[in-house]
């Protein structure tokens, strides 16, 4: 096993390590373009304006033109009288005329039906002008030396005649995906399968994006399969012709992961493994003198090593001197970052800076954040996040309201955002769309029925949605509702739709299965929802009205917290069975058989009816496009 001479650092000590050896690598690297070429590019010498701005005197108002000592005695009491010839009317921005110094404002002055000009206010030389060379003087120095050509810069360089600028050479970086299981999205039609085990490539497309981002370009190598060989001579070639070379996967210790002995073999190995997650898995080389990274295969973790790595590589190649306590903030793309309280208690593993992805809210006048999916490999919560958080090694435990630095990449609606917490249904996600119609958002938050009223008696959402059988009673809601509702709170109740709930079986039902009973045969295993979902009480009450225990029921402890996950573990033959609603099971083709039909339920305490955020979805429930929509998906009915 090749082993770095660096490993498990901290990102601190791998900046460190990047710094020592890849500051102003590239040869040759600065060249002259001109001032629309050399956008985003950081400058190799000082600019010097070619000539004035303005290179003439310029009206700063609306007004008349004149010579400032022929108003010298005037005032609002005894104004000054021009004649025609002694003035001349000229607009902001134009240039005086020969033999004016100065610019009478129009409010200053009275023109009357025989051409005279009365003038109100006395002027001196320059009054209402803007002097030659007064924004900027021919020969200032108006950029420096490793200053960065944004768009503002450029005007000015253009304005100030600069028609060619000395900057330095951006880095050229290529891409190279690898594995045996990887997919090209140009192979596959909109909506063909993958068949088990093949993976689309994403990851060129963020790379991509994330270099747009940071004004440099990034071009795609072929993909490559599992050879060291093949991945060995592609490295070679492409650190002869490019400045940054960057590997897709193969960097962990797998019996496939051939990208550290490939960097070998061709150079040496720098580093290997960060103490972050996701992204632990990263690889640093030196291949011909240019830096090589190995990039982990999963989406969040490719991310994060783009950010703490690639970016700050590129950084020193580029020659862009950059405040250490900046580097992140740019990588991400970062508007601010800004110290908000934790909505949830939150547990970080130990000796590694751990990365968050979070959505933001406001409840009452306090704003908070809270973790969406953790998972590396989780692409639908690093889309949806609102913002990043870099978690320090020392910490662990965080308590709820405990402020964290966020990293916000997406601006938050905090005063119109509603948080819903409660059960999963397909058919209420398709709400948020007409809710931001309304001019308000909606945040969604899956924790099962009993979660979401949980959530409402601690003040962590807007509202909620349940629907929880009570098997004393046979009614839906009420006894939870009680147990858990303040004694001091109203809490408003609507029921919205109900939903066929049933078995969601394999297409074409192999195992035969008929109803509860056969539950508890050997051959068949279940899917099961997380603790305190609305169909997990459910299911759990079949199983009690069968004599049923829980212990005789296959995978009865393998749990998911939605309906879609659920059928989709039973259409790939995880699962022979699975409780759920309809809808979902028409989506994945398969067999449905109907158990009850159950009222789904939001709950929404007093205080936040009148909230934007929560105006907007009961605005949107009334929406007839959306209840088209729910209708069209199959499996519910409208309340009588």
């Amino acid at each position: 096993m090749v082993k770095a001479k660096n490993e498990h650092l901290s990102i601190a000590e791998a900046w460190e390590l990047l710094y020592r050896t890849f500051n102003g690598r590239i040869e040759g690297s600065s060249v002259e373009v001109s001032p629309d070429d050399g956008l985003w590019h950081v400058l190799a010498d000082d600019v010097q304006a070619e000539r004035n701005v303005p290179h003439y005197p310029v009206s700063a108002v609306d007004g008349y033109a004149l010579k400032s000592d022929a108003t010298s005695n005037a005032s609002p009491a005894t104004p000054v009288i021009l004649k025609p010839h002694e003035y001349s009317w000229v607009n902001t921005g134009g240039a005086l005329p020969l033999g004016t110094d100065a610019v009478a404002m129009i409010e200053d002055t009275s023109l009357k039906g025989d051409g005279d000009l009365y003038v109100y206010r006395a002027l001196t030389l320059g009054s209402n002008v803007r002097s030659v060379g007064e924004d900027v003087a021919k020969g200032d120095v108006i950029a420096y030396e490793k200053d960065q050509v944004m768009p503002s810069l450029c005007a000015l360089f253009v304005a100030c005649g600069v028609r060619r600028i000395k900057v330095r050479r951006r880095p050229k970086s290529i891409y190279i995906p690898t594995g045996d299981e990887i997919v090209s999205p140009e192979d596959l039609t909109p909506s063909q399968e993958l068949p088990p085990g093949k993976v689309v490539d994403s990851n060129s497309a963020l790379l991509r994006g994330l270099f747009d981002g940071w004004g440099m370009s990034l071009d795609i190598h072929s993909l490559l399969p599992d050879d060291k060989e093949i991945i060995r001579e592609a490295i070679r070639n492409a650190a002869g012709q490019y400045d940054l070379v960057l590997v897709g996967a193969g960097s962990a210790k797998g019996e496939k992961d051939y990208t550290a002995p490939a960097i070998a073999e061709e150079g040496k190995l720098l580093l290997h493994w960060l103490r972050m997650r996701p992204g632990r898995p990263v690889i640093v080389g030196e291949v011909n003198g240019k830096p090589v990274v190995g990039l982990p295969g999963f989406s969040m973790s490719t991310m994060a090593v783009a950010w703490t790595i690639v970016y700050p590589i590129l950084c020193l190649l580029s020659g862009m001197d950059i405040p250490r306590e900046e580097i992140l903030r740019r990588a991400i793309g970062a508007g601010e970052v800004v110290n908000v309280g934790l909505l949830l208690p939150h547990s970080s593993p130990q000796g590694v800076e751990e990365w968050l992805r979070l959505k933001g809210v406001q409840i009452g006048e306090a704003r908070y954040v809270w973790p969406l999916k953790s998972g590396a490999s989780s692409i639908s919560s690093m889309a949806e996040a609102d913002a990043f958080a870099l978690l320090p090694a020392e910490a662990t435990e965080y308590l709820k309201g405990e402020p964290i630095s966020a990293y916000f990449v997406l601006p938050v609606p905090w005063e119109k955002r509603a948080l819903f917490q409660g059960s999963d249904d397909p058919a209420f996600r398709r709400l948020v769309r007409y809710v931001r119609h309304e001019g308000a958002d909606l945040a969604i938050r899956n924790v099962g029925s009993l979660g979401g009223i949980a959530a409402l008696s601690r003040g962590e959402a807007h509202v909620a949605a349940c629907h929880l059988l009570d098997p004393a009673t046979g009614r839906y809601n009420d006894s939870y509702i009680d147990a858990l509702k303040p004694h001091d709170q109203k809490w408003i109740r609507k029921v919205i739709f109900l939903r066929s709930q049933g078995f969601i079986l394999k297409e074409g039902n192999p195992k035969g299965i008929k109803g509860v009973k056969d539950l508890a045969r050997k051959d068949v295993r279940i899917i099961n929802r997380q603790a305190g979902a609305g169909t997990r009480v459910l299911l759990d009450y079949l199983l009690q009205e069968s004599g049923i225990s829980p212990s005789q029921v296959q995978g009865y402890n393998v749990q998911t917290n939605t309906h879609i996950d659920a059928a989709a573990r039973v259409e790939w033959g995880l699962a022979d069975v699975a409780v759920g609603v309809k809808a979902v099971a028409d989506v994945l083709g398969l067999d449905f058989i109907p158990i009850t039909w159950e009222p789904y339920e939001l709950v929404i305490p007093e205080e936040h009816v009148g909230h934007p955020g929560v105006q907007a979805l009961l605005s949107a429930i009334e929406n007839p496009l959306w209840r088209k929509e729910v209708e069209e998906l199959g499996g519910y009915r409208w309340p009588e």
